[in-house]
């Protein structure tokens, strides 16, 4: 089989084959659970028509073939030779795919207006509703409006330090590109390592109008960023890790603690019975009826 060949098979039925269904789909589009990692909302699309895939929490996309090689982590031929024998059916189904690729950017791009103080009721609860003080996150957010496909949206910002936004609201998880990491010199010894901004706004919550450890800061906004990130957290004399319990938080927690164990310190005992940081603030000092009820 040929890569032209291959980019032709219908993503969507793949994805199905190998075990990944999509949690909606609106005319071509068909939102999964990223099968990269553990998600609780879809961030993964595919564009049916145009037979591509674009991971929103990452930033990138591709084709079937780009699809294969991560998530199998084979070579090209490799995967070629999987779809081989995956199924007779599908090979010969291919759907109509766009050879530019100008179009499927224009599509998934997404275009920050204006950037300000959050100000929109709908933030401010949503804040509410994951514990954060408004005076902490109106530190470090901001009301992002934003454009994509052709509609206007506004959400909570968090800037990294290539210039692009985290993007989340009640019913929406994206960026706006570039991807990057976002580091916070407060001119401190030591570091706290964080996956998403929620968790960094979370552990500024716990110290509330209290006194603060000094602390540099670092959010990573994708946990892809982990390992080339790892010089700048050496670069202190010890690195808090604020990690989500989950495959993915095992795996680097684990990475950075073989690599240093006097360094390195695995802070998720803390909430280890929750699934982050955020979500511990969110349910502590409730009862196990209030903590069922008010899960997603």
């Amino acid at each position: 089989m040929t890569i032209q060949q291959a980019i032709k098979m219908d993503m969507v039925e793949y994805l199905s084959g190998i075990g990944h269904e999509p949690q909606k789909n609106v005319r071509n589009s068909y939102w999964y659970l990223s099968p990269f990692r553990d998600e609780k909302t879809a961030s993964f699309k595919v564009n049916r028509l145009m037979n591509r895939w674009y991971d929103f929490a990452e930033g990138k996309g591709g084709n079937l073939v780009d699809f294969g090689i991560r998530y199998h982590q084979c070579s090209v031929s490799e995967f070629l030779n999987t779809l081989e024998i995956f199924n007779p059916s599908l090979k010969q189904h291919q759907v109509p795919v766009i050879t530019t690729l100008s179009k499927e950017e224009e599509v998934n791009k997404i275009t920050v207006l204006s950037a300000h103080h959050v100000s929109a009721h709908s933030l401010v609860k949503y804040l509410q509703t994951r514990r954060i003080p408004f005076d902490i996150a109106n530190k470090y957010v901001k009301e992002v409006w934003f454009s994509n496909s052709g509609k206007t949206y506004y959400a909570l910002g968090f800037k990294n330090d290539a210039g692009g936004y985290e993007l989340r609201n009640e019913n929406f998880k994206g960026s706006s590109s570039p991807k990057d990491i976002s580091f916070i010199d407060n001119g401190a010894c030591n570091v706290a390592v964080f996956e998403g901004f929620f968790d960094f706004l979370s552990h500024r919550t716990m110290y509330y109008k209290q006194e603060q450890p000094l602390l540099n800061f670092m959010v990573l906004n994708s946990t892809s960023f982990f390992e080339k990130s790892i010089p700048k957290m050496l670069e202190h004399n010890r690195v808090h890790l604020y990690l989500d319990n989950d495959a993915t938080g095992q795996k680097c927690s684990q990475l950075a603690l073989d690599l240093n164990k006097q360094k390195f310190v695995d802070e998720r005992i803390l909430y280890k019975q929750y699934d982050d940081l955020n979500d511990w603030l969110m349910h502590i000092g409730q009862s196990k009826k209030q903590q069922l009820r008010l899960k997603p």
